[in-house]
């Protein structure tokens, strides 16, 4: 096969991507405009200190499985996974000036339950029937909704799924905050069932029940971590990536995908053009015969696209809700710190008014209704807890990712660096109150912050989110922008803006996805693994590559439904 693959941006995504179809035979280079790939999965060594600067909980251990074994390989080979005990600490806002009163999520369920049950008499055995529930929902999406790229959404529904309608429609209908608040009144232990909202970008008030599945991963599975930290998953898919033939260029800057005009067909009615390849920064043409852009979906609509050929202009993202994006701060720090697990989460009294601050009262909030809340829930990651040598000896590295609005401007311009800093020092002094931490800001000999104005800067993110457009029910599953362009038939997209969503598994789904695309499946199921060296050999006649035929539709033609 001579089939010519561009792969625009090296994250988990795009590398994963150009593995599977560098194994399908197809002749493939990848392009990352910084010196490293990785993207929003990054790494930061400073002073002796390692930060993971993106992803810090690895979920769904099955994807990761699965998309290895398509390649041939073990994840065991790959990576040194331990299980965290605790799962992570919560650390509730206290009442006045005091200390917070931390709760652990262990990794025994049966001491978990035993743990809620004190906390409010019934609550064991509510949460217990809770995460059962949320085990068939996950196991439901993952048979029949993650894996498949909606081209044919009937093949989805099988009798499986028709019999579970009801249940479906229940958790489609409603938020995930009314189902949790039917299950608990313990305000923590509804924070302990909401929380995962902010992995889809979004909060509890606004996406559906459905996401109730995540309980799962946390309180079923469990949480791993990859020892050497979450970067060695990129360092992984890259290996395997460079293996199977990919070639890798860095410092390469895609500035524009070079679109020819061409007809509509019978195949594709809403065709205006074919990518011919990519144009660089630097003014050289990168020839294609298929371009997966794994940049941001925004941007690639927006710019990289001639405004005749985009499915998405700019138009239609005043209508959609970008997510949250973030303070992150990487902080060293001198001593030791016992009193922070792995994972800790901090969270507010006041949830609603926290989400409302940083995501808006409405669906479509503007960055003018948006504000940086005094008082934060937020994560701390601690991996020198189980990676000590992330640390200098004698110290500890620190990542707080504050939620924070999607507002490109916060942390622009020539006080940004000052801005963003004082609010590192607002969070990290919460941090030290509630978790009863002496002198932590004093003791902090290294720092680096990064805010929304950074993630617009060197990701090119829609208004300075960090995690991409948020899981709403308007914007999941078959809602989500799908992952090939209906004007430009033979540029896909890859990552967290499309199918199936955000998160490291889902960008690995979406990275396959592609591949079936590519093969013309359009099966709910995962590919078979291994994959077969070439096989999109075999595939040519029907996938993306492939014309059915000469004929073409009028001019006139209506367009299909939705965007696909």
């Amino acid at each position: 096969m001579t089939g010519r693959v561009v792969v625009v941006g090296g994250g988990i995504g795009g590398l994963a991507t150009a593995a599977l179809l560098a194994r399908g035979g197809a002749d493939v280079t990848l392009l990352e405009r910084h010196d490293r790939v990785g993207g929003r999965t990054g790494t930061l060594e400073v002073d002796g200190f390692r930060f993971d600067t993106g992803p810090s909980f690895y979920f769904m251990p099955e994807v990761f499985d699965h998309f290895f074994a398509l390649l041939g390989e073990r994840t065991a080979d790959h990576l040194d996974l331990v299980r965290l005990d605790p799962a992570y600490r919560l650390f509730p806002e206290p009442a006045g000036a005091g200390a917070s009163d931390p709760i652990e999520v262990v990794a025994d369920p049966e001491a978990n339950w035993a743990a809620f049950e004190r906390l409010e008499p019934g609550a064991g055995e509510a949460l217990r029937r809770y995460t059962e529930a949320s085990t068939e929902a996950y196991r439901t999406a993952l048979d029949h909704f993650l894996y498949t790229t909606f081209e044919r959404p009937d093949r989805a529904v099988g009798g499986d799924v028709a019999r579970r309608a009801g249940t479906l429609a229940g958790l489609l209908t409603q938020t995930l905050a009314d189902k949790v608040a039917r299950t608990t009144e313990h305000p923590v232990l509804r924070q302990v069932l909401g929380y995962h909202a902010v992995f889809l970008g979004s909060s509890p008030y606004r996406v559906p029940a459905l996401y109730s599945l995540m309980s799962h991963l946390d309180l079923v599975d469990g949480v791993l971590f990859p020892r050497g930290g979450m970067y060695t998953v990129i360092e992984a898919i890259e290996r395997l990536a460079v293996a199977h033939g990919v070639t890798i260029r860095t410092a390469a800057d895609v500035v524009a995908v070079e679109v020819d005009d061409a007809p509509r067909t019978l195949r594709h009615p809403r065709r205006t053009g074919t990518a011919r390849g990519v144009r660089l920064a630097s003014g050289e043409l990168v020839p294609a015969d298929v371009v997966v852009s794994g940049a941001d979906l925004f941007h690639t609509e927006t710019a990289l696209l001639p405004p005749a050929h985009r499915t998405l202009p700019e138009p239609w993202w005043e209508d959609r809700g970008p997510g949250i994006s973030a303070l992150l701060v990487m902080a060293g720090v001198r001593g030791a710190l016992p009193e922070l697990a792995h994972h800790s989460l901090f969270f507010t009294r006041d949830w609603p008014g926290n989400f409302d601050a940083i995501l808006g009262p409405g669906r479509t909030s503007r960055p003018a209704d948006l504000r940086v809340p005094d008082t934060a829930s937020l994560y701390v990651s601690r991996t020198t807890a189980t990676d000590p040598d992330a640390a200098p000896p004698g110290h500890e590295n620190l990542f707080l990712l504050v939620p924070f609005p999607a507002d490109p401007a916060i942390g622009a311009g020539p006080a940004g660096a000052a801005e963003l800093d004082a609010y590192a020092d607002r969070f990290l002094d919460q941090v030290a109150g509630w978790a009863v931490i002496p002198g932590l800001r004093d003791r902090v000999v290294t720092r680096r912050v990064v805010g929304p104005a950074d993630f617009a800067r060197d990701f090119s993110a829609w208004r300075g989110t960090a995690l991409g457009m948020e899981h709403t029910l308007a914007q999941s599953a078959l809602f989500r922008p799908a992952d090939r362009s209906p004007r430009v038939p033979n540029l896909l997209h890859v990552g967290g803006g499309t199918v199936p969503g955000v998160g490291l598994p889902m960008c690995l789904i979406s990275a396959e996805l592609v591949a079936k695309r590519l093969l013309g499946e359009t099966s709910p199921s995962p590919l078979p693994a291994p994959l077969r060296r070439g096989f999109l050999a075999a595939a040519r006649p029907r996938g993306v590559w492939a014309e059915a035929g000469p004929a073409t539709a009028p001019a006139d033609a209506p367009a299909p439904a939705g965007v696909r």
